[in-house]
């Protein structure tokens, strides 16, 4: 089969399209042909591991020294099952699903970057939203899932004032759109650029972070939400720490693990297909362009996510 393999850390010139054997499922597993994959943050993270070097190491440990333990990077995946395990009962051959390669930081496998992946039956794994093309369920499991991970750790009740900081990206575009069914007032801070996107996903107030008066335009809310980390920031986003009420608190994507539990995973395949939620995405490339894909996030400024076409 066709894949993409990274033969070692560094440049997006690593990433290279090559033939590989295609994988036979485990009793347990089910066999992928992929039609979509996605390109996130954290899969340039991993790509040029341009950490500091305890970090480094530690990352190392985790996925390989000097090169990946498995070339083939990618946790996203939407596609049709082709062929199963004897232990499968949940699906069938011919059923077409969504993926994501981790439900918890032991169990996590990457290779989406490929046209055929196995994936154990009791992962993330679901039938894919009738109401949605490969390339819209491939955008949402990596977003959504992590913003699932921060509104977890909120308790918004109908009224309640949420900033999120680096709304237009895929973490924010999705965590937008969770905050408001939980029935929070939504403030987004992105470039102006991206007004009308957030606004569309329902965002109530919108800030220019580069804009001059911007901190002055700061409101208090129960929750200031980092979709972005640690690695940008402003005077905006230092000043959004402190415009909090009494019990008002701060999360950041960078606080702890984020965990992607299966109740999470399902709990997104329903709100899609209910239409309450909607994945957003920037472009689109060919399995092929997967460096020029790369190099495409690596520059901070997409809008939603980046999915590739097996």
């Amino acid at each position: 089969m066709r894949a993409i393999e990274c033969l070692k850390y560094g440049s997006s010139e690593n990433l290279v399209l090559t033939e590989v054997e295609k994988p036979t499922p485990k009793d347990n597993e089910v066999l992928i042909k992929i039609k979509a994959t996605s390109v996130t943050t954290s899969d340039v993270l991993i790509r040029r591991l341009d950490v500091p070097p305890i970090q480094r190491f530690i990352l190392q440990l985790l996925f390989g020294f000097g090169k990946p333990r498995n070339p083939i990077l990618g946790m996203v995946s939407s596609g049709i099952i082709e062929a199963k395990g004897k232990d499968i009962t949940a699906f069938n051959i011919g059923d077409e699903v969504f993926a994501y390669g981790s439900v918890s930081p032991t169990k996590r496998h990457f290779g989406s970057y490929a046209e055929y992946i196995c994936l154990p039956e009791d992962w993330n794994i679901a039938r894919k939203p009738n109401n949605m093309s490969f390339e819209e369920a491939a955008a949402i499991p990596y977003g959504g899932l992590l913003a699932s991970h921060l509104l977890k750790k909120t308790s918004i009740s109908k009224g309640d004032k949420v900033l999120i900081y680096g709304a237009s990206g895929s973490i924010g575009t999705m965590a937008i759109q969770l905050a408001k069914h939980a029935g929070a007032h939504v403030t987004s801070v992105c470039s102006s650029k991206n007004f009308d996107l957030v606004k569309s996903l329902g965002s109530d107030a919108v800030i220019d972070y580069t804009a001059e008066d911007s901190e002055s335009q700061l409101d208090v809310y129960k929750y200031v939400i980092d979709a972005v980390g640690n690695d940008k920031s402003s005077a905006l986003k230092e000043a959004s720490k402190k415009a909090l009420t009494p019990n008002g608190k701060y999360l950041s994507i960078d606080h702890g693990t984020p965990l992607t539990p299966k109740a999470a995973f399902m709990n997104l395949q329903s709100l899609a297909e209910q239409e309450m939620i909607k994945p957003v995405i920037d472009r689109v490339y060919p399995l092929e362009k997967m460096s020029e894909a790369h190099q495409y996030v690596e520059l901070g400024h997409k809008r939603g996510n980046v999915v590739i076409t097996v």
